[in-house]
């Protein structure tokens, strides 16, 4: 395998000559390389809160042992990390650990750059500053495109709803939900075919009390967007969502 070479004046690293395919999994390990700071210490926390097994490494150098020590399923790396240029770093990742996503942070001023660096058909990235939750449905998504994940889609009938994502389609055609919505949909996926009456759709989707007319209001909304025959009105109980 040929090192790296890094721009004029970057520093050096050299990739190790052993062969990442003897090197073990880090099962779904996604290795987190943000600057050491308290706002990383605040998104490990809310990656791990939302399920997700997370190693950190703060610098360029740290990033290139941890993949030798072991192949993560994805690497999130902020393109301003100290240490070797962050092109030494991806070129490295790139050619020994080649089944890792990458998913760079990087402020706009740089993105063109790091999109010279990135595979279009694996890689991915987020502006800085960015929202813990977009950060989280990247590296779903990449996750899940890689087979490291299951698929969690919810199916009823035509009607196709990814909770991670927060992603609605009506026979393959998306719909864009507001958050409101898109629990109130959630409410009525979670026990299809089911009468869900509004105590429990208000329960679910308000955390404020709220009326039987409220819910009915938007019930209304989301009807217009995928469709009023696919959710049946029980008088005096409630809501059904219907394939």
């Amino acid at each position: 395998m040929l090192p790296v070479a890094p721009p004029e004046g970057a520093s050096a690293y050299v990739p190790s000559p052993r062969s990442s395919d003897r090197r073990p999994l880090m099962s779904d390990t996604v290795l987190l390389a943000l600057p050491a700071t308290a706002a990383t210490a605040s998104v490990l926390r809310s990656l791990r809160s939302d399920g997700l097994d997370v190693a950190p490494a703060h610098d360029g150098i740290g990033v290139l042992d941890a993949a030798r020590a072991g192949v993560p399923a994805l690497v999130v790396l902020d393109v301003e990390l100290p240490g070797p240029d962050v092109s030494t770093v991806v070129g490295a990742l790139q050619a020994e650990v080649s089944s890792a996503p990458i998913v760079g942070v990087t402020p706009r001023e740089r993105r063109s750059s790091l999109l010279g660096l990135l595979r279009a058909d694996r890689d991915d990235y987020v502006l800085r500053p960015f929202a813990v939750d977009e950060l989280v449905a990247r590296i779903r998504l990449r996750l899940r495109q890689g087979g490291l994940i299951e698929e969690k889609v919810v199916r009823v009938g035509d009607l196709a709803v990814d909770p991670d994502l927060g992603e609605v389609q009506v026979d393959g055609r998306p719909v864009a939900l507001s958050p409101t919505e898109f629990s109130l949909l959630m409410a009525l996926v979670s026990e299809a075919g089911e009468t869900v009456s509004h105590d429990r759709i208000a329960q679910r989707v308000w955390t404020e009390p709220a009326s039987a007319n409220l819910v009915q209001v938007y019930i209304s909304y989301l009807r217009r967007k995928i469709g009023a025959e696919r959710i049946r009105t029980v008088r005096g109980a409630g809501y059904v969502l219907e394939g």
